[in-house]
């Protein structure tokens, strides 16, 4: 059932203008270095299918939505939106510093936003479209913005056992913090759409026709100074950190930078980031 729209996604809400919001902005220098990798996919699609007008659904601040921009050389525009007013300001900013005018954004929620009907020819996202308490209800919105067979390409996790780095924070500080909430499978989260019979079902349901989920393994490298920024300010932990008592918190800040030894080496973390590139028609 679709979720009242007074209540639909206020968790979400609340969480990416608030604490986590913050974390992403003050963060995003190492944010942008780590997920940069995952724009050329992202672009390829939209050149594959020779897209105008573009939404980027989740754009945080902006990257993904900057590099389409940037590969439309001026022959179309590219629409980022999020839920986050915090990111959504911080892109703005990054837009006028850049000079990139054929990109702009929009604070709302991509499960709710009345969008002008059939305005977009392809939509895109890089890990922001998990987090729908409706996904059906959302993609469904999705499709009413989109064109006829406009394109659709998205990136999403695998799941938490093919991303032991994406995993690791949690796994090392969760003794220390039995209050940390757990991830449930289909609940709105990171890991969401690991099932990809129910991403099927999903885009299926919301009027989308032609899904394909192809494996995307993607290697990363974070830098030591990186990494001990991530591992304490990012995430479910790094959210809980600055309430814990100076000891307790001491602790599991220690056992976290444990959990990430093993990725290290000669300064530099690598990991494969597991995931699906999500395609669909409209």
């Amino acid at each position: 059932m679709t979720q009242p729209q007074t209540e639909a996604n206020k968790a979400q809400t609340e969480l990416w203008n608030g604490g986590a919001g913050r974390n992403w902005v003050e963060q995003n220098a190492m944010l942008d270095r780590l997920f940069e990798p995952f724009e050329q996919p992202l672009v390829d699609a939209i050149r594959e299918h020779g897209a105008r007008a573009v939404l980027d659904v989740g754009c945080g601040a902006g990257a993904t939505t900057f590099a389409v921009a940037r590969s439309l050389k001026g022959q179309g525009r590219s629409t980022g939106l999020d839920l986050s007013a915090p990111l959504i300001d911080l892109a703005r900013r990054r837009a006028a510093e850049q000079d990139v005018d054929n990109a702009d954004f929009v604070v709302a929620d991509a499960q709710q936003h009345a969008f002008q009907p059939a305005s977009f020819d392809a939509v895109i996202s890089r890990f922001g479209v998990m987090f729908f308490d409706d996904p059906v209800a959302a993609f469904a919105n999705l499709r009413r913005a989109a064109r006829p067979e406009a394109g659709l390409a998205c990136i999403v996790w695998r799941g938490t056992d093919e991303n032991p780095f994406m995993a690791a924070a949690e796994r090392a500080a969760g003794p220390l913090l039995p209050e940390l909430p757990k991830r449930a499978p289909d609940a709105p989260g990171q890991f969401a759409f690991a099932d990809p019979d129910r991403v099927g079902g999903i885009l299926s349901a919301a009027g989308w026709r032609d899904a394909d989920l192809q494996p995307l393994d993607v290697a990363c490298a974070v830098p030591a100074d990186d990494l001990e920024t991530y591992a304490t300010r990012m995430g479910p932990v790094g959210l809980m950190l600055p309430s814990l008592e100076a000891g307790r918190r001491a602790a599991v800040i220690e056992a976290v930078r444990r959990g990430f030894a093993p990725f290290l080496a000669d300064g530099v973390a690598r990991f494969t980031a597991a995931c699906w590139l999500v395609r669909a028609r409209g």
